[in-house]
């Protein structure tokens, strides 16, 4: 299991997901680049994923410590005006 780190965004996907993609694109816009962890190829990592999130599908968004979920609960938390403030808070 990776050490992963307690503040900042880390975002599990793979290299053809265009939801990952998506999700990349709108935390760029927001000045932030994630960890990205590609669980494609690496089933460790997607274990760890599985373990973190509950879920299987990807992206897999974490915001420091907390669970964001996939590309739609990140767009819902932008769209009620949520995300700044939680990237703030994580210091990415």
């Amino acid at each position: 299991m990776s050490h992963l780190p307690a503040h900042g965004i880390t975002l599990y996907s793979t290299g053809s997901c265009m939801y990952c993609m998506m999700a990349k694109r709108l935390l760029a816009a927001k000045g932030v680049t994630p960890a990205e962890i590609d669980v494609g190829s690496d089933r460790a990592q997607l274990g760890e994923m599985m373990s973190r999130s509950g879920r299987r599908t990807v992206p897999q968004i974490f915001i420091g410590e907390r669970h964001i979920g996939g590309y739609d609960d990140l767009l819902a938390l932008d769209r009620q005006g949520q995300l700044d403030a939680l990237l703030a808070r994580s210091g990415a």
